[in-house]
């Protein structure tokens, strides 16, 4: 028994030869925006959003509400890496990989940064061979001193200008640090 219109047909060989499906280029159009969409949100899903605590204490929760149960208290000034902001809240992940959720109004679009590694050379200028300004041990917070979306910035990737509270400039390898 057939139900619809056969796929196949006999060729020269007397095989039976697979006949293509009837061509619907809406159906194309809307295969090819959603790969261009998906690759779109794949692309601005790398450019990481980061904000810092503005509170002394910010409570980190386990779900969007003031209810929910406290995972860990923050200091000011603590980058974290935003993933999702839904009706005041904002849930994020810190320099361990640990998931939770702030208040919004709790977080500062300033941007500061974390050593993540045992020490951080910060050099006079963005090269390796450059003096060391500094060294900055594991947990030591730095003040962004420089934008990424500068010229000077573009010319020296895989760096980021930094300044630390006492008042010396330099650059570090962005491997080195969280919340860039």
């Amino acid at each position: 028994m057939r139900f619809g219109p056969s796929r196949h047909r006999r060729g020269e060989s007397g095989a039976y030869v697979s006949r293509a499906a009837p061509r619907r280029p809406a159906r194309w159009a809307l295969l090819l925006a959603q790969m261009v969409g998906g690759v779109l949100a794949c692309a601005s899903a790398a450019a990481a959003d980061f904000r810092t605590t503005a509170e002394t204490p910010s409570i980190l929760y386990d779900a969007p509400s003031a209810k929910a149960r406290p995972l860990f208290v923050y200091g000011r000034d603590v980058p974290v890496e935003v993933i999702v902001s839904v009706e005041g809240w904002t849930k994020v992940r810190d320099v361990t990989g640990t998931i939770g959720w702030f208040a919004t109004k709790g977080l500062s679009d300033k941007r500061t940064l974390e050593v993540r590694v045992p020490i951080a050379d910060v050099r006079a200028t963005a090269d390796e061979a450059a003096p060391i300004v500094f060294r900055a041990e594991q947990n030591v917070l730095l003040d962004l001193a420089e934008s990424a979306a500068t010229p000077a910035a573009a010319a020296t990737p895989g760096w980021v200008k930094v300044r630390h509270r006492d008042g010396q400039v330099g650059f570090v390898r962005v491997t080195q640090i969280f919340g860039f």
